[in-house]
């Protein structure tokens, strides 16, 4: 008799192409359709505003001259693939991680072809209040916070690596 094999989490990466997918089209739309800082009221307190972030989460590093762009790409493809070594290693049935990992790669690698096409990330979701702006962002920085959401989640809920929910102590 032989024996059915268990799939990989690597099945998961689908997600991490639908994301890629969906950040690399809604970047290339602004791109195409905005001028630099342009901005357009979709609701009174969101605007879709066109901007480059040359660093990091809330502009870390933008101002450092160059090298920190090499530094992020590296970054990006660093983990990615530890992502990917994991996503292996792991059940596909174990969907809080598996969805958790393709997540962040599909984000990761999402800013980092932004990264090497233009030196910089396509930002344009811009929520802000009166005076309060929270800096604009993307399609890939919502998989990757979601991801690292879903990592705490599963840190806290105690899904086993072998998708069983069991208890952490």
């Amino acid at each position: 008799m032989t024996e059915v094999k268990q799939k990989s989490g690597l099945i998961w990466l689908g997600l991490s192409l639908l994301l890629f997918a969906v950040d690399y089209i809604t970047k290339a739309v602004v791109v195409a359709n905005m001028k630099l800082y342009e901005s357009i009221e979709i609701l009174p307190i969101f605007n879709f505003t066109y901007m480059h972030n040359y660093g990091a989460a809330f502009s870390f590093l933008s101002d450092a001259g160059g090298w920190q762009r090499w530094f992020f790409s590296g970054i990006a493809v660093v983990i990615s693939l530890l992502l990917t070594y994991w996503l292996k290693k792991l059940p596909a049935k174990s969907w809080v991680l598996c969805s958790a990992y393709s997540m962040i790669i599909g984000g990761a690698i999402g800013n980092l072809v932004d990264r090497l096409v233009h030196g910089y990330v396509v930002d344009f979701l811009h929520f802000y209040y009166q005076d309060w702006h929270y800096p604009a962002f993307n399609v890939a920085d919502i998989a990757i916070v979601c991801g690292a959401g879903l990592l705490l989640l599963d840190a806290f809920t105690g899904e086993g690596a072998d998708g069983s929910q069991e208890k952490k102590a």
